[in-house]
């Protein structure tokens, strides 16, 4: 089964076409470079309204059947970075750990990765992640936290994804290991 995985970029000036979405193409390059199962892209590029956001992460997860949906940008303690509040909104399980590795390891290259409040969630049998906006953060957190992501997404039933060894060591537990 192939995988369908969502990108969300969250910025009213890329969604204006004023700015180019970087975001977004840093989230799907990375997932090319390191899945090697079968997946399709569903990408969107929205303004920070925190009920459009809200309404798109429920399209991808319920609708298109993203079993991974990933965002960029609105993470951080500005009036319009409302993407965890919609994050929460929608989801049914939140997943605290996400966001204090990613913190962690965005740490070692910027003091300020403390402003940023990431979170992921589980909507149904869907994973939600929200990553910084600047590219080479997103790459640092999504090193960081991926190594379970596929375990995480085997758990609630989601779409089977494999990973290139030498991009990234995907953790699973040695009973999981069977399904393929």
């Amino acid at each position: 089964m192939e995988a369908r995985i969502g990108f969300v970029t969250i910025s009213d000036r890329a969604s204006r076409g004023e700015y180019e979405d970087k975001g977004g193409p840093a989230m799907r390059d990375w997932f090319t470079r390191v899945l090697t199962s079968p997946w399709e892209a569903v990408t969107r590029v929205i303004p920070d309204e925190q009920a459009l956001i809200e309404q798109t992460l429920i399209e991808l997860c319920d609708a298109e059947g993203c079993s991974l949906v990933v965002t960029t940008g609105g993470t951080g303690p500005a009036l319009r970075d409302v993407t965890p509040e919609a994050t929460e909104a929608v989801c049914e399980k939140m997943m605290p750990g996400f966001g204090e590795l990613m913190r962690a390891a965005s740490l070692k290259f910027v003091p300020t990765a403390i402003l940023s409040r990431q979170t992921a969630g589980v909507r149904g049998k869907s994973l939600i992640i929200n990553l910084p906006g600047k590219p080479s953060a997103i790459d640092d957190c999504l090193n960081a936290v991926f190594p379970a992501v596929p375990y995480c997404i085997d758990l609630i039933e989601g779409a089977y994804l494999e990973a290139d060894d030498t991009q990234c060591n995907v953790f699973r537990p040695a009973h999981a290991k069977l399904k393929s």
